[in-house]
């Protein structure tokens, strides 16, 4: 199985630490920070989601060449975030398809697109992106209309996103519109998740949510199937802190 993801690539970096005063400058807590961790974020969190659910998967990843960091700074006992600094964005340079882009697409079984909306991709790309693809799901920040939708297999969306637009009914059957803690809906029906007790932290959920219903489906072409393992998926991941994978990679 080979799958391509296309999108904006990032480090998350996650500086917890703790405050116990007040600044005199300020009213605004002074963080003591103890400790950094960091791992590959966006659609660089697809692809490491995609490692961690099928290591016979062979994954190619698309993207910008410019650096973006996204920074949060977080207390180490409640992991309530004080603030997100991020830098990289502004200078984001368009994918070009050129004939080996074109052949890579070509060639893999699935295209996944990641679209945070920097730039990185634009309504003409995504259009020749689909055409050259077998099977292709986009997870996206843009406002969508309905050459994307007739081009692409799915749709997905977290709630907030798709009430956003108002989509004929048409369309729905390509639509997976995420749900946070009460699971997902496809059509007119709600699947929930299986374990929504305790989210910790929903940084990526639709990250895990993309790539294993992608996984799924190529397996078992059944989108119910797909959803309730994608659901399964993302409900791992909220339970634990900052961005995460729902399953470790066993080493050979």
């Amino acid at each position: 199985m080979k799958i391509t993801v296309i999108g904006e690539l990032c480090t998350d970096i996650f500086v917890y630490g703790e405050t116990k005063r007040l600044s005199p400058e300020a009213p605004v807590p002074v963080f003591n920070p103890l400790y950094v961790e960091r791992n590959m974020g966006m659609a660089g969190n697809v692809v490491e989601n995609l490692k961690s659910l099928n290591q016979d998967v062979t994954i190619k990843h698309l993207h910008q060449f410019q650096p973006i960091k996204k920074t949060r700074y977080v207390d180490d006992k409640s992991n309530h975030m004080f603030i997100r600094v991020e830098e990289g964005e502004e200078t984001i340079t368009p994918l070009e398809l050129t004939d080996s882009v074109i052949d890579e697409i070509k060639e893999s079984d699935a295209i996944i697109v990641s679209d945070y909306n920097k730039g990185y991709l634009n309504e003409e790309i995504l259009l020749e992106v689909a055409y050259h693809s077998r099977f292709i799901i986009m997870d996206t920040k843009k406002k969508i209309g309905n050459k994307i939708l007739s081009s692409f297999n799915f749709i997905k969306l977290n709630e907030s996103e798709f009430l956003k637009h108002d989509f004929d009914e048409c369309w729905l059957n390509k639509i997976l519109v995420t749900l946070g803690s009460k699971g997902a809906r496809y059509i007119d029906n709600i699947y929930p998740s299986p374990d929504p007790r305790e989210t910790i932290d929903v940084s990526g959920a639709g990250d895990t949510f993309t790539a294993s219903f992608t996984v799924k489906y190529l397996e078992t072409k059944n989108v119910e199937e797909s959803i309730i393992y994608a659901n399964e998926m993302a409900s791992i991941v909220v339970q634990k802190r900052g961005v995460s994978v729902p399953i470790i990679r066993q080493k050979k």
